[in-house]
């Protein structure tokens, strides 16, 4: 009779594949997805004038990066989505512990809240190349607004959250106000204000690119515009797929961040076991 597996052994066979080899089929995934790019037009399903073969876009990457120009747009890009979503994130998370705290502000601006955020962002573009043309600050204004959302949303969820037990603890034995966020405000708000950050910084990244193709400011967007009027369509497809890998480094970036600073959380741990 064959003996059965020890008891950590099954539970990392449920548990599912470990992170060594999900980051291994990610690999896979993407080589797939190039060798897709590069099969399609050279066996004419579409034609390479539409969609060059993917290592025409990596030469085209090849000799985009080797121009100062590319650089200088990459770095309006980075700060055009880091200035916005620093903005957002301070006046969310400020704004979010004060509404969510007081239960009649919460209420008085519910209905306001509801009215404003469903406005989507590019409804803006009139207002911001009214106000400031293709400057950063209409990047700013598109930014700022859609990012502003989920950051403000997640906090007064998280404030909202607090055990009602705790908190009248906390009054009984009179903790300062410091104490309140310390022990009561900050454990139950802050896995909360995480999400909130990482979904704001991947919308903070579209709305930055959205508003340098549409208003023209500088960037990875208004250079993939000028890409595609001079009918450069290699570089167009490097530029995007540049973009594309900026959008995957900031998802990595704040999934770490997230997993650093929630590591005492009971969902950050057992996805470490996992």
């Amino acid at each position: 009779m064959t003996q059965a597996p020890p008891e950590h052994v099954r539970r990392r066979r449920r548990a599912g594949p470990t992170a060594a080899s999900r980051a291994l089929l990610g690999t896979l995934g993407l080589v797939g997805v190039a060798a897709l790019f590069e099969t399609i037009p050279r066996v004419g399903l579409v034609s390479a004038h539409f969609m060059p073969p993917f290592t025409q876009m990596i030469a085209a990457l090849v000799r985009e990066a080797s121009d100062g120009a590319f650089w200088r747009a990459l770095l309006d890009t980075i700060e055009g989505w880091a200035l916005g979503l620093l903005i957002a994130v301070v006046a969310g998370v400020v704004l979010g512990v004060l509404i969510g705290s007081l239960r009649r502000l919460r209420a008085f601006t519910a209905s306001t809240i509801e009215f404003l955020r469903p406005i989507p962002s590019v409804a803006l573009v009139p207002i911001a190349v009214l106000l400031w043309g293709a400057q950063l600050r209409s990047t700013l204004l598109l930014v700022v607004y859609a990012s502003f959302w989920p950051i403000l949303l997640q906090v007064i969820h998280g404030v909202a959250d607090v055990d009602p037990v705790a908190r009248d603890t906390a009054a009984s034995y009179r903790f300062t106000r410091w104490a309140k966020i310390r022990y009561l405000l900050l454990p139950t708000g802050l896995p909360y204000i995480m999400t909130g950050l990482r979904l704001s910084a991947a919308v903070a990244l579209i709305l930055a690119i959205t508003a340098e193709l549409v208003i023209g400011t500088p960037g990875l967007g208004k250079e993939i515009s000028v890409a595609e009027m001079s009918s450069a369509v290699p570089a167009l497809y490097a530029l995007i797929f540049v973009v594309g890998m900026f959008g995957v480094a900031v998802n990595v970036v704040f999934r770490a961040l997230e997993r650093k600073v929630l590591a005492w959380h009971t969902s950050v741990r057992l996805e470490a076991v996992t």
